[in-house]
């Protein structure tokens, strides 16, 4: 499978991402499954007119594209031109690049939510007229538009995430090599189900103070971060702590919170990514699936019913009370 990967408007945080994949050798394993770089800005020799070559042959029909991989958000700015962001060498811009190439391609792939969505880059003023290459924020059309599909049928394949998992990616890659991924792999949004079926909630080391409400009040504190620090956890679609990077840790474990990056809209939250806004005292973002007033109850019911241990460990930095000791032997 020839992958050929594009970076447009972004940090290049998802290929530094990909590039610390849990993985011995991360490059014989997709080689292992045929899969090709044509060309990566960040791992190939190729330079220049090199380059432009190899998107001519794609283009050409010479060389088969199988997957078009763009990280990065498209900008089309100033006034539809796209030439805020040339690609350079070509004095054309990315985004003219990127639909050619999208035509001819058999998958396209947004890496990364900037590409999904728009993501960070596309924030505030958007100057550039930033946009995903399907979706602008939530709402479809994007650089490619609502209707586009891919040689193979399927629209953009959106990997979400600022940035994104490691080995969200290389499933995907995998997935598309084996020819194990439809429509139906693909959620609402265009994530692939792998990971986007569940919640960063799924897994969560702070679980127990969750159910019982307890929760962190300040930065280290090992409560629950849904109630004061702005932890969007139980709203999120990934797998962040069930599926951990490098087999170690995930935002919450590392003490921070949630501000779920792979949704779109992300990077606006309408308040500052450490606080929960709320009102009444009741947090605005509740979780996913649930409704307010069965919230407010079982919030009630719990902290009424938190133990000592969790209520007093919630608000401090390490374990003050440790769990008692029972016979746990059947009579």
């Amino acid at each position: 499978m020839n992958v050929l990967w594009l970076q447009s408007g972004g940090c290049g945080g998802c290929t530094m991402s990909l590039l610390c994949a849990d993985s011995c050798n991360l490059f014989e394993m997709l080689s292992s499954a045929g899969v090709r770089f044509l060309w990566h800005p960040s791992l190939s020799e190729e330079t220049g007119v090199e380059v432009t070559r190899v998107m001519e042959r794609c283009l050409s029909g010479q060389v088969t594209l199988d997957a078009l991989c763009v990280e990065g958000s498209l900008l089309r700015g100033p006034n539809g031109t796209g030439r805020f962001h040339l690609l350079a060498g070509t004095g054309r811009p990315m985004i003219h690049w990127v639909r050619e190439l999208a035509s001819v391609a058999r998958y396209t792939v947004a890496v990364g939510t900037c590409a999904a969505y728009g993501g960070v880059t596309a924030a505030g003023g958007n100057p550039t007229d930033a946009c995903g290459l399907q979706y602008e924020g939530d709402e479809p059309g994007g650089l490619l538009g609502v209707e586009y599909r891919s040689r193979s049928g399927l629209p953009v394949i959106n990997v979400a995430g600022c940035p994104t998992h490691p080995n969200w990616v290389v499933e995907t890659l995998m997935c598309l090599a084996f020819g194990l991924f439809s429509e139906r792999d693909m959620d609402a949004l265009g994530r692939p189900r792998f990971y986007a079926d569940h919640l960063v909630h799924h897994g969560c080391t702070r679980n127990e103070y969750y159910e019982f409400k307890a929760s962190a009040e300040k930065p280290s504190d090992l409560g629950c971060m849904m109630e004061n620090m702005g932890c969007k956890g139980t709203q999120a679609h990934a797998d962040c702590n069930i599926r951990l990077w490098n087999s170690e840790g995930s935002c919450t474990r590392g003490g921070y919170a949630c501000i779920s990056c792979t949704e779109p809209g992300f990077e606006e939250p309408g308040h500052p990514f450490a606080q929960t806004p709320k009102i009444a005292g009741i947090p605005v973002g509740l979780p996913t699936d649930m409704p307010k007033a069965w919230f407010v109850a079982l919030a009630s019911l719990s902290k009424s019913a938190t133990p000592r241990r969790v209520r007093e460990n919630a608000v401090s930095d390490h374990q003050v009370i440790t769990p008692a000791i029972r016979k746990t032997r059947l009579r």
